[in-house]
């Protein structure tokens, strides 16, 4: 396993970097998100030892039974959550992960702003944007997601760093993608998470700062 996903880091990592240098970027401007959802601490641990730091959790329970114990062998691991997170999993939220990238609604940006008073842990936080408009996937509409980056700073005090997207399977993603860097850009946002196993080549040309790929380095999940 761990040469396995050493090689497939290592084909992602340079994929990253001849797509930053085609749009006129150096490659450290993009940071790659191992998303480790469904893989077990030992998929981890070869990331680790391939010299991955960043990771990507769908799940707060998942992600509490993972990395606590990789956490203490690894205190430079940084930990993204990545999935739609239920107002009532944000004390855990909070406590666990440097960046939450899925703020997408008043009563989470609400119980957000209260649990990092509460606690005094402030994670770094990302709009998640539903650039589609589908009504079966988690994000503010892009007509709404500029008052709302306001209110979640402004109101609610939260560190808002940037924006997140998962554009439609069945559309063009670099729409997309267009969509959230104009954005961001309005926003004074610096940080755009954007990019899959499968167009995360494209996301960078796009300005990703943040591409989170699973499938790509771990395979398929369970």
């Amino acid at each position: 396993m761990t040469g396995a996903i050493a090689e497939a880091l290592a084909e992602v990592r340079q994929t990253i970097a001849a797509a930053a240098i085609a749009a006129g970027r150096a490659a450290e401007t993009v940071t790659l998100v191992a998303v480790s959802k469904t893989h077990g601490a030992e998929a981890v641990r070869a990331a680790l030892a391939a010299g991955q730091r960043v990771f990507g959790e769908n799940r707060v329970q998942e992600a509490q039974e993972k990395f606590p114990a990789l956490r203490e062998a690894h205190p430079n691991l940084e930990l993204h959550l990545i999935g739609p997170l239920q107002t009532n999993k944000v004390k855990q939220a909070v406590a666990l992960f440097d960046v939450i990238q899925t703020v997408d609604r008043e009563s989470l940006a609400e119980a957000l702003a209260k649990e990092m008073a509460k606690s005094e842990r402030r994670p770094a936080c990302l709009i998640q944007v539903n650039t589609g408009e589908e009504p079966q996937k988690a994000g503010i509409p892009p007509r709404e997601a500029l008052a709302f980056i306001e209110r979640a700073r402004d109101v609610h005090n939260l560190p808002i760093t940037g924006l997140m997207c998962i554009p439609p399977v069945d559309e063009e993603p670099a729409l997309h993608f267009a969509l959230l860097r104009k954005l961001a850009l309005k926003a004074g946002l610096p940080i755009l998470s954007m990019g899959m196993s499968g167009d995360y080549a494209a996301a960078v040309r796009f300005g990703a700062t943040h591409v989170r790929v699973g499938t790509a380095i771990f395979g398929r999940r369970a």
